[in-house]
Protein backbone atom coordinates (compact mmCIF):
# COMPACT_ATOMS: atom_id res chain seq x y z
CA UNK A 1 0.00 0.00 0.00
CA UNK A 2 2.91 2.36 0.65
CA UNK A 3 4.11 2.33 -2.95
CA UNK A 4 0.76 3.32 -4.50
CA UNK A 5 0.30 6.87 -5.80
CA UNK A 6 -0.93 9.43 -3.25
CA UNK A 7 -3.68 10.82 -5.46
CA UNK A 8 -6.76 9.01 -6.76
CA UNK A 9 -9.60 9.74 -9.13
CA UNK A 10 -13.03 8.23 -8.62
CA UNK A 11 -14.63 6.66 -11.69
CA UNK A 12 -17.99 4.94 -11.89
CA UNK A 13 -18.12 1.26 -12.73
CA UNK A 14 -17.82 -0.41 -15.15
CA UNK A 15 -15.71 2.41 -16.66
CA UNK A 16 -13.05 2.06 -13.93
CA UNK A 17 -12.87 -1.68 -14.63
CA UNK A 18 -12.46 -0.93 -18.36
CA UNK A 19 -9.45 1.32 -17.69
CA UNK A 20 -7.70 -1.39 -15.69
CA UNK A 21 -8.76 -4.49 -17.64
CA UNK A 22 -10.10 -3.61 -21.09
CA UNK A 23 -7.86 -1.03 -22.72
CA UNK A 24 -9.97 2.07 -22.01
CA UNK A 25 -7.10 4.49 -22.45
CA UNK A 26 -9.06 7.69 -21.87
CA UNK A 27 -11.26 8.95 -19.03
CA UNK A 28 -13.95 11.43 -20.08
CA UNK A 29 -14.59 14.52 -17.97
CA UNK A 30 -16.26 17.89 -18.34
CA UNK A 31 -13.25 19.58 -16.70
CA UNK A 32 -9.61 19.73 -17.72
CA UNK A 33 -6.53 19.05 -15.64
CA UNK A 34 -2.83 19.82 -15.67
CA UNK A 35 -2.18 16.80 -13.46
CA UNK A 36 0.29 14.34 -14.96
CA UNK A 37 1.65 11.22 -13.38
CA UNK A 38 0.56 8.08 -11.59
CA UNK A 39 -2.89 7.98 -9.99
CA UNK A 40 -4.96 5.38 -8.19
CA UNK A 41 -8.18 4.36 -9.90
CA UNK A 42 -11.02 4.46 -7.40
CA UNK A 43 -14.17 2.56 -8.35
CA UNK A 44 -17.06 4.72 -7.19
CA UNK A 45 -19.62 3.08 -4.96
CA UNK A 46 -22.61 4.60 -6.76
CA UNK A 47 -23.97 3.31 -10.04
CA UNK A 48 -27.55 3.47 -11.28
CA UNK A 49 -29.05 0.79 -13.49
CA UNK A 50 -29.34 3.31 -16.32
CA UNK A 51 -25.63 4.17 -16.08
CA UNK A 52 -24.73 0.47 -15.94
CA UNK A 53 -26.93 -0.41 -18.93
CA UNK A 54 -25.56 2.48 -21.01
CA UNK A 55 -21.98 1.46 -20.24
CA UNK A 56 -22.63 -2.20 -21.10
CA UNK A 57 -24.44 -1.22 -24.27
CA UNK A 58 -21.43 0.81 -25.40
CA UNK A 59 -18.75 -1.66 -24.31
CA UNK A 60 -20.38 -4.79 -25.66
CA UNK A 61 -21.79 -3.24 -28.81
CA UNK A 62 -18.88 -1.05 -29.85
CA UNK A 63 -15.76 -2.43 -28.19
CA UNK A 64 -16.64 -6.15 -27.86
CA UNK A 65 -15.74 -5.82 -24.18
CA UNK A 66 -17.62 -7.91 -21.62
CA UNK A 67 -17.22 -6.60 -18.06
CA UNK A 68 -18.31 -8.58 -15.01
CA UNK A 69 -21.97 -8.39 -14.01
CA UNK A 70 -22.97 -5.49 -11.78
CA UNK A 71 -23.22 -7.63 -8.64
CA UNK A 72 -19.74 -9.10 -9.29
CA UNK A 73 -17.76 -5.91 -9.84
CA UNK A 74 -15.87 -4.16 -7.04
CA UNK A 75 -17.12 -0.73 -5.99
CA UNK A 76 -16.19 1.68 -3.23
CA UNK A 77 -12.42 1.44 -3.32
CA UNK A 78 -9.08 1.46 -5.13
CA UNK A 79 -8.92 -1.19 -7.89
CA UNK A 80 -5.74 -0.21 -9.73
CA UNK A 81 -3.35 2.46 -10.91
CA UNK A 82 -2.66 4.23 -14.18
CA UNK A 83 -0.57 7.13 -15.38
CA UNK A 84 -2.24 10.29 -16.68
CA UNK A 85 -0.04 11.47 -19.55
CA UNK A 86 -2.24 14.13 -21.17
CA UNK A 87 -5.56 15.95 -21.15
CA UNK A 88 -7.10 16.34 -24.61
CA UNK A 89 -10.13 17.97 -26.20
CA UNK A 90 -10.03 15.71 -29.27
CA UNK A 91 -9.03 12.10 -29.75
CA UNK A 92 -9.43 9.29 -32.28
CA UNK A 93 -9.95 6.85 -29.42
CA UNK A 94 -13.32 5.09 -29.59
CA UNK A 95 -13.47 5.58 -25.81
CA UNK A 96 -13.42 9.39 -26.14
CA UNK A 97 -16.76 11.15 -26.00
CA UNK A 98 -16.31 13.84 -23.41
CA UNK A 99 -15.48 17.48 -23.42
CA UNK A 100 -12.04 16.53 -22.09
CA UNK A 101 -10.21 13.23 -22.01
CA UNK A 102 -7.56 12.24 -19.49
CA UNK A 103 -5.20 10.00 -21.48
CA UNK A 104 -4.29 6.96 -19.36
CA UNK A 105 -1.29 4.68 -19.82
CA UNK A 106 0.19 1.71 -17.96
CA UNK A 107 -2.91 0.47 -16.10
CA UNK A 108 -2.17 -2.01 -13.32
CA UNK A 109 -4.68 -3.82 -11.11
CA UNK A 110 -4.12 -3.83 -7.35
CA UNK A 111 -5.73 -5.74 -4.54
CA UNK A 112 -8.99 -3.98 -3.64
CA UNK A 113 -8.68 -1.32 -0.93
CA UNK A 114 -12.00 -0.02 0.47
CA UNK A 115 -11.83 3.80 0.45
CA UNK A 116 -14.48 6.50 0.40
CA UNK A 117 -14.38 8.42 -2.89
CA UNK A 118 -14.40 12.16 -3.53
CA UNK A 119 -14.84 14.58 -6.40
CA UNK A 120 -11.79 15.55 -8.45
CA UNK A 121 -8.38 14.24 -7.49
CA UNK A 122 -8.11 13.30 -3.83
CA UNK A 123 -5.58 11.93 -1.35
CA UNK A 124 -7.07 8.50 -0.81
CA UNK A 125 -4.95 7.76 2.25
CA UNK A 126 -6.58 10.60 4.17
CA UNK A 127 -10.08 9.62 3.00
CA UNK A 128 -12.18 7.77 5.52
CA UNK A 129 -12.30 4.04 5.02
CA UNK A 130 -15.46 2.88 3.33
CA UNK A 131 -17.30 -0.38 3.66
CA UNK A 132 -17.25 -2.34 0.41
CA UNK A 133 -20.61 -2.81 -1.29
CA UNK A 134 -22.15 -5.91 0.28
CA UNK A 135 -22.96 -8.92 -1.89
CA UNK A 136 -26.50 -9.09 -3.20
CA UNK A 137 -29.00 -11.83 -2.47
CA UNK A 138 -29.36 -14.83 -4.80
CA UNK A 139 -32.82 -13.57 -5.74
CA UNK A 140 -31.45 -10.17 -6.80
CA UNK A 141 -28.63 -11.88 -8.71
CA UNK A 142 -31.18 -14.00 -10.59
CA UNK A 143 -33.26 -10.91 -11.38
CA UNK A 144 -30.13 -9.10 -12.61
CA UNK A 145 -29.15 -12.03 -14.83
CA UNK A 146 -32.63 -12.18 -16.39
CA UNK A 147 -32.62 -8.41 -16.96
CA UNK A 148 -29.14 -8.58 -18.49
CA UNK A 149 -30.17 -11.46 -20.79
CA UNK A 150 -33.32 -9.62 -21.91
CA UNK A 151 -31.33 -6.49 -22.73
CA UNK A 152 -28.17 -7.97 -24.27
CA UNK A 153 -28.91 -11.59 -25.12
CA UNK A 154 -26.79 -14.57 -24.07
CA UNK A 155 -23.47 -13.75 -22.44
CA UNK A 156 -21.47 -15.42 -25.22
CA UNK A 157 -22.86 -13.13 -27.94
CA UNK A 158 -21.77 -9.52 -28.56
CA UNK A 159 -24.19 -6.80 -27.51
CA UNK A 160 -26.23 -4.66 -29.89
CA UNK A 161 -24.49 -2.11 -32.07
CA UNK A 162 -25.98 1.36 -32.13
CA UNK A 163 -23.46 4.06 -33.07
CA UNK A 164 -25.83 6.79 -31.89
CA UNK A 165 -25.68 5.71 -28.26
CA UNK A 166 -22.69 6.14 -26.00
CA UNK A 167 -22.16 5.74 -22.25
Amino acid sequence: MGDLPKMAISIRQPWAWAIIHAGKGIENRDWSTRFRGPVCIHAAKGCTWEEWDDALYFMMGHQDVHPPLKHQIQRGGIIGTAEIVDCVEQSDSPWFFGRYGFVMKNPQPVEFIPVRGALGFFDWRSAKQAQPTPPISPEEAQFNAVRYHERFGPLDEPGPADPGRRG
